[in-house]
C-alpha cells in the first residue's frame, strides 16, 4: 500500500462507518390504557422516523407505569430500568402526553422524572438529543397548554424541542378504525415530526 493509499481508505471506512449508523428514538407516551390516542400518535410518528432511516423503541401504558419518582430510593422496578437505559442510548425520542386538566398527565411526568438518573453521564439528561413532543386532548385548549409544558419540561432536562410539535385534538377523526390517521393534515405533521427528529439526530451525531 502506498502513502497516498491510507487516507483513500480511511475515508472509506469512515464513510462506511456513517452509512451503517442508525438513529435509536425512543417513544414515550400514552395512558395506563393501552392503545389511546397518545400512544398511536407516538407509534405514528416512530413509524416515520424508521421511514426516515432510524431505529426505534417504545414506551407506553403498563410499561410507564413506575413507582414515584424518589431520588433519595436509588432501587429502581425492571420497567424503568430499561426506560433509563434506552433514554440513555437513544438520539432523539418522541413524547406524547394526553392533557389531563390543562397540563401533561402524571404517569408521563413521572416518566420524565426517572431521567434525572442520567444526571451524572457524560451526555446528562437529555443532552444532545431532539424531543419530538405531542398533545392530545379532547378540544384544542388543553393540547395547546399540554404541548407547552412538554416542550418547557423537554427544555429543563436540557433535551432539543423539535421546532414542529402537534396539537392533536381528539374530538376530530384522527385515526380510523384501523389505527390509522384518518386525517391528511395531521398524516403530514406526523411525517414531519418523525424527519426532524432524524435530521436533527443525524446532525448531531456527525459532529461528534
Amino acid at each position: 500500500m502506498t502513502t497516498s493509499d491510507a487516507p483513500t481508505r480511511a475515508g472509506a471506512a469512515a464513510t462506511q462507518e456513517a452509512e451503517a449508523w442508525r438513529p435509536l428514538v425512543v417513544g414515550l407516551g400514552g395512558t395506563t390504557r393501552a392503545n389511546s390516542s397518545s400512544e398511536r400518535a407516538v407509534r405514528a410518528v416512530l413509524a416515520e422516523a424508521r421511514a426516515a432511516g432510524a431505529e426505534t423503541e417504545m414506551f407506553a401504558a403498563d410499561q410507564i407505569e413506575f413507582p414515584m419518582y424518589a431520588p433519595e430510593r436509588p432501587a429502581r422496578v425492571p420497567h424503568a430500568t430499561a426506560f433509563v437505559e434506552a433514554v440513555r442510548r437513544c438520539d432523539g425520542l418522541v413524547v406524547a402526553s394526553p392533557g389531563y386538566h390543562g397540563s401533561l398527565s402524571g404517569l408521563v411526568k413521572n416518566a420524565l422524572d426517572y431521567v434525572e438518573d442520567l444526571r451524572d453521564d457524560e451526555r446528562p439528561y437529555l443532552h444532545g438529543r431532539a424531543v419530538g413532543c405531542v398533545a392530545c386532548a379532547y378540544g384544542w385548549q388543553a393540547t395547546t397548554t399540554t404541548l407547552v409544558a412538554l416542550r418547557a419540561v423537554v427544555h429543563a432536562l436540557r433535551g432539543w424541542p423539535t421546532p414542529f410539535g402537534i396539537a392533536m385534538n381528539s374530538a376530530e377523526p384522527v385515526f380510523a378504525d384501523d389505527g390509522s390517521i384518518a386525517s391528511e393534515a395531521v398524516a403530514g405533521q406526523v411525517r414531519l415530526l418523525g424527519q426532524q427528529v432524524v435530521e436533527f439526530a443525524n446532525a448531531f451525531h456527525a459532529t461528534r
